[in-house]
């Protein structure tokens, strides 16, 4: 089985690793960085349970190789958080209880830090179609949806106060 070594910095620490060419993404950053809040859900594009950020732009990290992310900077979502203190989006999904098992939760929320990075005002229908491609079998989407934009309001305030 053929082999590479890759290296890329994750939530803002380089790291380093020799990995198979077949290696996900996903998998990379489970098994071999130990950063399980990245889920896998269906092994096939659907779910958005492993959607992470890379180098910006969301992504499904079972779709992608290790090794397409050489060089890349990948933000998961143990990257959100500033230590203890939850990123409004975070603290939003938890105020609105727009969670339930929480499997889907991680994917979700970098959804939803990608729409609110290209619309910080999303309204409910954007938010809705931005969201095609999560799946969560617990909740209906409607207390996620009010997550969304309570989140996206709460970053907008932070970023007046910066």
């Amino acid at each position: 089985m053929a082999r590479a070594q890759v290296s890329m910095t994750v939530n803002g620490e380089q790291v380093g690793r020799e990995v198979s060419t077949r290696t996900l993404l996903v998998e990379f950053l489970r098994y071999d960085l130990g950063l399980t809040g990245t889920h896998v859900g269906c092994d096939t594009s659907q779910c958005g349970a492993c959607n992470v950020h890379v180098d910006g732009q969301c992504v499904k990290a079972c779709t992608m190789l290790a090794v397409q992310a050489e060089g890349a900077d990948v933000l998961t979502i143990e990257g959100v958080a500033d230590g203890d203190t939850l990123h409004p989006m975070q603290a939003a999904f938890k105020e609105h209880h727009a969670l339930q098992c929480g499997f889907c939760t991680p994917g979700m929320v970098m959804c939803a830090l990608d729409l609110v990075k290209r619309n910080g005002k999303p309204s409910e229908a954007e938010i809705r179609s931005y969201l095609e491609g999560n799946f969560c079998r617990c909740t209906g989407y409607h207390n996620i949806v009010k997550a969304i934009a309570a989140g996206a309001e709460a970053m907008a305030d932070e970023a007046v106060r910066e």
